[in-house]
């Protein structure tokens, strides 16, 4: 469990943060890395794709330690999500499984580790680079703290 305090009025972002996805696909890539995924996760993805469970988990998903992972692919952006598509939308990357992703991928930038302090958000969007945080659309500290919790306890069962 992370050591953030759950009181989001006490929180730096408390007067909310901006971010909206650009389709950049920066979260979706660079140095070798895990997108947690949970059995209900992946059979939902399964679904989305239209093969079964069993092949997807062959195809789409390694063990890393106890855990589960998508696979990702070598690019000239650096390790690609196995689903992230360069191609369909010109100047785009977007998710071949968007409306069955991981809770990982639904609650970026709202990690954890991003809301320690201000420091590891700039960090973080720094690092990525995500040009939609600081951006876009405004979300409470209350909605910023259900995304959190979301992020939580999806890394606690994944």
């Amino acid at each position: 469990m992370s050591d953030l305090p759950i009181d989001s009025k006490q929180q730096w972002y408390s007067g909310g943060l901006r971010f909206t996805c650009t389709s950049c696909g920066n979260c979706c890539t660079g140095p070798p890395g895990a997108v947690w995924v949970t059995i209900e996760e992946t059979k939902a993805m399964a679904s989305k794709l239209g093969v079964q469970a069993d092949v997807f988990l062959r195809t789409h998903v390694r063990r890393i330690g106890s855990r589960l992972s998508l696979t990702e692919q070598l690019t000239e952006y650096g390790h690609d999500c196995v689903f992230l598509d360069r191609q369909s939308i010109p100047g785009k990357a977007i998710c071949g499984v968007y409306e069955a992703r991981p809770v990982q991928c639904r609650t970026w930038p709202f990690w954890p580790e991003n809301l320690l302090d201000r420091q590891a958000s700039d960090q973080a969007r720094h690092d990525t680079p995500c040009p939609g945080m600081g951006h876009g659309r405004h979300h409470s500290a209350e909605q910023i703290l259900v995304q959190l919790t979301r992020s939580i306890q999806s890394e606690d069962s994944a």
